[in-house]
């Protein structure tokens, strides 16, 4: 019986892939062990948004091939769909696999062939079944697949391909199979979930998905992944505010307070409709938990620009923030834009950012502290007896607990917010 690791670098979606190649492995009568133990087949699922995450996918080939010398080495994911070649070339790897390819890992990494498929062809979402998930009491779904923007700094329209789907019923009966499996959190992910549905026929949106699922009550609780701000419907709003199984948690990539800076990305939006939106989310979902995405040191990006990004960032309610150093991506417009900012720049940036996201965080949790959460309990330590879980408001709570309360949803009172964490008692 043949041992098999997988590591993940990048997005859920990479994470939900990787879930999916596991259960086929094991369903052909392989065994998955950790990427850290010897295996007969290691399988990289890469990511290439940066450069370092190029290299951070180099690293860990390098690393496979140290573990067991005579293992196959599989590179697979984004980094080897937009450069195959540079893959092939390193001496380490057996054989290089697109996204598309995925759905065949068995029959390609027995027969040891290479083959990156034109993502740009695809028309279809095609996806990976998933039936359980690394965590056993929450797992992601793929609702969506691919990418229409070309932001400027973004390789992933060229490493996805165009926009794609999941038919609902698809969705539904995914959704079905993992509460069946006993998965009380589903989050529904996508590379550009707001997109969802426009390239169906006839075309829908991501309302109308999560709408079905809301009628249907198929699942305890529902989490959306990241949308674009100006994809948040009203009528998106509505039902999260009304819904008793969608999660009170939206991710709102922002990338930058200046409307110059985020001309030049290529976004679709201005810091005045970002402030309005989030002034409407905050008014229509109480306690909501918003996260959002910042680039650091953009090309061409000034002291005075991005102070007007800090200064945004500081009059928002966000809950936290996934701060990025610009980091320069070949095949993208923005590496060849003027105006690079230099390294030590971004860093100083990116570390004020950072600053700035840590005093959101804090500020976010202690507004729970002596507010009532319902806890979806993840763990249970043996040794201290103290359960941990995350509440809808996507706040990790440890409090003292049986380990029967393992994959359910408690209520906990939040007594205490410290550099320890979020602490709790079981109501």
């Amino acid at each position: 019986m043949k041992r098999v690791a997988i590591t993940t670098l990048g997005c859920k979606t990479n994470q939900f892939e990787s879930a999916a190649m596991s259960e086929k492995f094991k369903k052909s009568g392989y065994t998955m062990v950790p990427f850290s133990a010897e295996a007969d087949i290691y399988v990289i699922n890469s990511c290439t948004v940066t450069a370092r995450t190029d290299a951070e996918t180099r690293r860990l080939i390098r690393r496979a091939r140290r573990l067991n010398p005579e293992a196959r080495i599989v590179a697979t994911g984004c980094y080897a769909q937009v450069a195959p070649e540079e893959l092939e070339r390193l001496p380490e790897v057996d054989s290089v696999l697109g996204n598309r390819e995925k759905q065949d890992i068995i029959a390609l990494v027995e027969s040891g062939e290479s083959r990156v498929s034109d993502i740009a062809g695809e028309k279809e979402a095609g996806p990976l079944k998933l039936e359980s998930f690394a965590e056993h009491t929450r797992a992601f779904l793929q609702a969506q697949n691919g990418c229409n923007s070309f932001c400027s700094y973004c390789i992933v329209p060229y490493a996805r391909g165009r926009s794609r789907s999941v038919p609902a019923e698809d969705v539904l009966n995914g959704i079905r199979e993992l509460v069946a499996n006993n998965y009380r959190e589903v989050v529904l992910t996508g590379i550009h979930l707001g997109a969802y549905g426009l390239d169906l026929a006839p075309p829908a949106t991501l309302t109308d998905l999560v709408r079905r699922i809301d009628n249907e009550r198929i699942v305890p609780r529902l989490r959306i992944g990241s949308v674009e701000p100006n994809e948040i419907s009203e009528e998106l709003l509505a039902l999260m505010a009304h819904s008793e199984i969608v999660c009170p948690h939206l991710h709102l990539p922002l990338q930058s307070g200046c409307d110059h800076v985020l001309q030049r990305m290529g976004r679709r939006y201005t810091t005045d409709f970002f402030l309005d939106l989030m002034q409407r989310v905050s008014a229509s979902i109480p306690d909501v938990f918003i996260g959002a995405d910042v680039i650091a040191g953009f090309p061409g990006e000034s002291e005075a620009e991005f102070d007007t990004t800090l200064q945004l960032i500081n009059a928002l309610p966000f809950s936290d923030l996934h701060v990025f150093p610009y980091s320069r991506r070949p095949g993208t417009k923005a590496a060849d834009m003027p105006g690079q900012v230099p390294t030590y720049v971004i860093t100083k940036r990116a570390e004020k950012l950072r600053a700035a996201a840590t005093a959101k965080k804090i500020e976010f949790l202690q507004r729970q502290n002596g507010r009532e959460l319902k806890i979806l309990v993840q763990g249970r330590d043996a040794k201290t007896g103290m359960c941990r879980g995350l509440s809808r408001n996507y706040v990790n709570v440890a409090f003292a607990g049986h380990a029967d309360l393992i994959n359910t949803e408690c209520t906990v009172r939040v007594t205490e917010v410290g550099d320890s964490g979020v602490l709790g008692l079981l109501s």
